[in-house]
């Protein structure tokens, strides 16, 4: 059901501290990898969203064994069977694409078809970046236009070493997924970092890594066991109530539990370029991935150009970007953000209609956007059913002119669905309409 938000400037500044939700990107790698494993596999902090619920329910789906026992999810796997009807994904994009992956060769399911089909957002997404290499390594995958629904019959595979044209975490996990079902060594490279939650997951569920240097790689044949995982606090949601005290006069917000992993921090050094210094303290156990507090000030921030070298490691957060750019003294310039176009909108366009509406200069370019920041007016900013745009567009409304009301924002679910709870939590005055 179609929902709208409506946020009113901000009266008072924003205080207090809170825990953003597990993190996204590992909560769709541990269900997955939970299933695949021998033995019982323990999760605390899964993400209790829409998105990660989908992977978790094919993943049920397919035979694990899912039961939830007070904030733990245990999962047992290690046997897979065909599903009794296609898996949904909703609108999730990396559950579709590592699922791929997984399913293309895996031994228990070879000789069945199965089906993976979204919502009409996620329909519409390229997956061709998947099908090719998979197919190159013997997949059976058939699409429309490389579009889901994607009907795919796993068989045996032989191993690939591949390069990726740009780098992608999605790839690169699809690609080691199916590569522990495949003859051989599987081995992919990148053209630069991508995120490694993948790459850290798989040697504590038993599975080495192989050195294809300069890429990483996995041998086909090896058996993950269960685990024990803590997934940390999601970077990509907390950057949304970090941009939000930046912004607001007066305000100062402390952020817990957030996974502090070396290839997402592309959000923090666009901060501080900004001209906005946080204070960080890790904790003394990080486990898997580094795991901190972050204490984020309000701050005047000065427009800058965003290397295209960061661009990967901020991949998620570009929308609440562009809208502190839109805040900055100045003119901020983005480019090699092509990758922003295939995401759950086409974000690069969709932020610069959004900046329009609420009074900023952009200038839209085929790889990014040149923006110049100034004074946010108010209105009504349309999501086009994209959760990141609908929570950029939240934060904005703290220091609009007038209130901004946010079409289809019941989107933010996909990702952090207690946001706005936690946005009015610090003092932001936020409601829903419908």
């Amino acid at each position: 059901m179609a929902r709208r938000l409506r946020i009113r400037p901000a009266s008072v500044p924003l205080r207090g501290h809170c825990r953003p939700p597990g993190d996204k990107s590992v909560s769709h790698r541990v269900a997955i990898l939970g299933g695949l494993a021998e033995g019982v596999t323990r999760i605390r902090g899964f993400l209790d969203a829409e998105d990660t619920r989908a992977t978790l329910d094919a993943m049920a789906a397919l035979g694990a064994e899912v039961e939830e026992v007070g904030d733990a999810i245990t999962i047992g796997g290690g046997r897979l069977k065909p599903p009794e009807q296609a898996l949904d994904l909703g609108n999730s994009g990396t559950g579709m694409r590592l699922l791929c992956g997984m399913l293309a060769g895996h031994r228990d399911l070879r000789g069945s078809e199965i089906t993976l089909v979204g919502d009409a957002s996620l329909s519409s997404r390229p997956m061709g970046r998947i099908i090719d290499p998979l197919m190159t390594m013997g997949a059976v995958i058939e699409s429309a236009q490389q579009r889901a629904p994607l009907r795919i019959r796993p068989q045996a595979l032989e191993a690939i070493r591949y390069s990726t044209p740009v780098a992608s975490a999605q790839v690169k996990s699809a690609l080691l997924l199916a590569g522990l079902s495949a003859e051989g060594e599987t081995v992919v490279v990148e053209p630069g970092p991508s995120r490694d939650h993948t790459e850290r997951l798989l040697p504590a569920f038993g599975v080495p890594l192989l050195d294809g240097a300069p890429g990483v790689g996995v041998r086909g044949g090896s058996r993950l066991k269960g685990a024990s995982i803590h997934v940390p606090g999601d970077l990509s949601s907390a950057a949304f109530l970090l941009a939000a005290a930046v912004l607001v006069p007066g305000s100062e917000v402390e952020i817990e539990n957030v996974g502090l992993n070396p290839t997402r921090d592309g959000f923090l050094r666009v901060l501080d370029a900004l001209g906005a210094r946080l204070e960080l303290s890790l904790d003394k156990s990080v486990g898997l991935e580094p795991v901190g507090t972050l204490c984020a000030r309000h701050q005047s921030l000065e427009g800058i150009a965003i290397p295209a070298s960061w661009v990967p490691l901020a991949i998620d957060e570009f929308p609440i970007i562009m809208a502190l750019a839109a805040s900055a003294r100045g003119q901020s310039t983005i480019q090699g953000a092509q990758e922003l176009r295939v995401k759950e909108s086409d974000r690069i366009a969709v932020m610069c209609t959004a900046l329009r509406s609420l009074g900023v200069r952009v200038d839209e370019t085929p790889d990014g956007a040149v923006i110049e920041g100034g004074a946010i007016q108010g209105g009504t900013v349309d999501s086009h059913g994209d959760h990141r745009i609908a929570m950029s567009a939240a934060v904005l409304g703290l220091i609009a002119q007038d209130e901004i009301i946010v079409e289809q924002a019941e989107w933010i679910a996909t990702s952090y669905p207690g946001f706005v709870d936690d946005l009015k939590g610090l003092g932001a005055d936020a409601a829903w309409l419908d």
